[in-house]
């Protein structure tokens, strides 16, 4: 019998979908090849592809053409929100001094933690069990002055959803600029940049358009200081020759994800659903973390007493499934995830979690497959941990 491969991991990265290959022919192999920043025939058939690119996201996220800012990707626009928000304040006399919410992917924490080094501040603003933001912190940062707050749209491991809109006024309010990375919102959940929100993270690997690029809206330009220095395209924020394909596959992948919004919350969220239900109902003290809280659609983070997930994900590929842990493995040494930490969760659940994320190409069949392994493996895990004596 052949093995059955299934991913699992859509969190982690996406297929790139043949609509989006075909926007990006042109620019790879169909002849438009110049530099956006030439003057001749060239170089304007290349900048058309990069202004249409920026017409379709800015359609997609209610925001305006001269406000995207290409980037290599979700971190580098992680880094340019916080540190360069953060720069720009020091540079104009105002805080040195970032406000971030504990469950933060790593690119915005290790932004944060760079300013620290740069001689700056970093406020961690907790959370409660369900990963919203506590509304008294995060007011406490403000009346203290900061440069930026940044608060995640979606969670990437348990796929938690916060209050993007409320966190926006009271930032506005406070006159303050507010990030948001909504790199697992974006195609998941209604995503149109509210009020108040200053800058937004897009990536474009998550949503079917190859890796290496993505894009930081920016509504105030003021508000940040460049992290690249160079020749001055894109407003001087973000200098550089352009990656035309790339840029035109975010621009496609962007518009789709955006059009098919609603389909995609149905069909993958039925599917994410019944994954859960059946989960439960064949290991009964499985837990799914976040249950009850507002959740995107695509992804479910259980934890399954007795394993680790080292173990799981070793035992899972052997069966051909795809998955991701809720724990970061370093040194020979399993830690729990700062995520799951910063929700509340135990050691001994935190460190085994599973996070299964589901995309457009999974099939009900999938999750049978998936649901009717799974307690096996649990129980070969559990009985090895036993010998073992973990």
């Amino acid at each position: 019998m052949t093995r059955p491969s299934i991913y699992l991991d859509n969190a982690a990265t996406t297929p790139i979908r043949p609509d989006v290959l075909e926007a990006m022919e042109p620019f790879l192999a169909g002849g438009v090849f110049g530099n956006p920043s030439s003057a001749h025939r060239f170089g304007r058939e290349a900048r058309a592809g990069v202004h249409e690119a920026r017409l379709r996201i800015a359609a997609a996220v209610g925001a305006e053409p001269n406000q995207i800012v290409f980037t290599s990707g979700g971190t580098e626009a992680d880094n340019l929100a916080v540190v360069g928000a953060a720069l720009a304040a020091r540079a104009a006399g105002r805080p040195f001094r970032v406000a971030v919410s504990a469950i933060e992917h790593k690119a915005v924490l290790a932004a944060a933690h760079w300013v620290e080094a740069l001689g700056g501040e970093m406020i961690t603003l907790p959370v409660n069990g369900g990963g919203r933001v506590d509304p008294g912190a995060l007011d406490a940062a403000l009346a203290r002055g900061v440069a930026v707050v940044s608060v995640m749209w979606v969670n990437n491991e348990v796929g938690l959803v916060q209050d993007v809109a409320a966190i926006a006024e009271r930032c506005r309010a406070a006159g303050t600029p507010f990030h948001s990375d909504a790199v697992q919102a974006l195609g998941k959940v209604a995503c149109t940049v509210p009020a108040g929100c200053t800058l937004l993270t897009l990536s474009g690997h998550k949503i079917g358009a190859p890796k290496g690029i993505g894009a930081l809206v920016v509504r105030d330009k003021k508000c940040l200081h460049p992290l690249i220095h160079g020749g001055g395209q894109q407003s001087g924020l973000r200098p550089g020759t352009e990656n035309v394909a790339g840029i035109a596959a975010l621009g496609r992948a962007v518009e789709l994800a955006a059009q098919e919004v609603g389909e995609f919350a149905r069909e993958v969220g039925a599917l994410r659903d019944e994954f859960e239900r059946r989960v439960l109902e064949a290991i009964p003290d499985a837990l799914v973390n976040g249950a009850g809280a507002p959740r995107a659609p695509h992804v479910t983070n259980v934890s399954i007493p007795g394993t680790d997930s080292e173990a799981m994900l070793m035992h899972l590929d052997l069966a051909g499934i795809a998955c991701s842990s809720g724990s970061a493995c370093s040194t020979g040494s399993v830690e729990p995830s700062h995520v799951l930490t910063a929700l509340g969760l135990p050691w001994d659940r935190a460190i085994a979690a599973l996070r299964f994320s589901f995309g457009k190409q999974n099939t009900m069949a999938d999750v049978d497959y998936v649901a009717s392994r799974l307690p096996g493996i649990v129980a070969k895990v559990r009985q090895l941990a036993g010998v073992l004596g973990r």
